[in-house]
C-alpha cells in the first residue's frame, strides 16, 4: 500500500471539491494502492466556540469579493454535479477534528469526513453542534454514545491540536494538502486526471 495523507478541514470548499475529484479518480481506479490517512488542520483555528455567522465569516476573509467567491464555488461544485446548501454557522471545526481523530482508531475516518462535508456543505447542519456530530458518527457506523460521551469532555483536544501544530512546522499552511508515499506534496483541489495519472503510475512501478 502507498499511503496518501490528506491535511484538510471539511468547512474548506477546496476540501470539498478535492475529495469529490479524488473520489472520481478512486472509483475509476478500483485497484488503487491507496491508504487514506487524513489528518487536522483547522482553517480558521481563532474562530470562537459558537462560531460566527457564515456571511459576516466571508464579508471579513474577502470583503467586497464575498459574493464572488461563493458563486465561483457554487459553480465549480456544480458542475461535479453537486447543489451546494451551505450551513448558515461558520463553525469552530476543533471537534469535528476530534471527531476525525478517533474516527481514524476504527477505520471510519473517510465516511465520517464524507459525512462532515455533506453536514455542512449541502444539509446547512452546524457541524460545530456535538449533538450534529455525534449523529454524524452514528451514520458512519460509529457507537453514538462513546461519541457522544468524548465530545462532551475534553478527550484528545490537545492531540489534534499537536497533530496540527506539527503539519504547520512542516510547512504546510493551506488545504487540502496531499502527501503521497511520505514523499511528494500536492496542494489544491487536483482534477480526477491527475489522481488517475498517479495511480497509474504507482501502479507501474509495483509490477516491474
Amino acid at each position: 500500500m502507498t499511503t496518501l495523507d490528506i491535511f484538510s478541514d471539511p468547512v474548506c470548499p477546496w476540501c470539498l471539491i478535492g475529495k469529490l475529484e479524488l473520489d472520481q479518480a478512486l472509483e475509476s481506479r478500483p485497484d488503487h494502492p491507496f491508504e487514506i490517512i487524513w489528518h487536522p488542520f483547522r482553517l480558521n483555528p481563532q474562530m470562537p466556540a459558537g462560531g460566527m455567522d457564515r456571511h459576516e465569516y466571508l464579508l471579513a476573509k474577502f470583503g467586497q469579493r464575498a459574493e464572488e467567491v461563493s458563486r465561483s464555488i457554487a459553480q465549480r461544485a456544480l458542475q461535479m454535479g453537486l447543489d451546494l446548501n451551505p450551513s448558515p454557522i461558520q463553525p469552530d471545526t476543533t471537534d469535528a477534528h476530534r471527531l476525525m481523530y478517533w474516527a481514524g482508531l476504527e477505520g471510519a475516518q473517510t465516511r465520517v469526513m464524507s459525512g462532515l462535508l455533506r453536514a455542512h456543505w449541502q444539509e446547512a447542519r452546524n457541524i460545530g453542534d456535538k449533538e450534529e456530530l455525534a449523529q454524524i458518527a452514528a451514520s458512519a457506523g460509529m457507537d453514538r454514545e462513546l461519541a457522544e460521551r468524548l465530545l462532551a469532555s475534553d478527550a484528545d483536544r490537545d492531540e489534534v491540536l499537536k497533530r496540527e501544530q506539527y503539519a504547520r512546522e512542516r510547512g504546510i499552511n493551506a488545504v487540502p494538502t496531499f502527501i503521497v508515499d511520505n514523499v511528494h506534496a500536492v496542494s489544491g483541489a487536483q482534477p480526477a486526471s491527475l489522481w488517475m495519472q498517479v495511480i497509474d503510475e504507482l501502479i507501474s512501478k509495483q509490477d516491474q
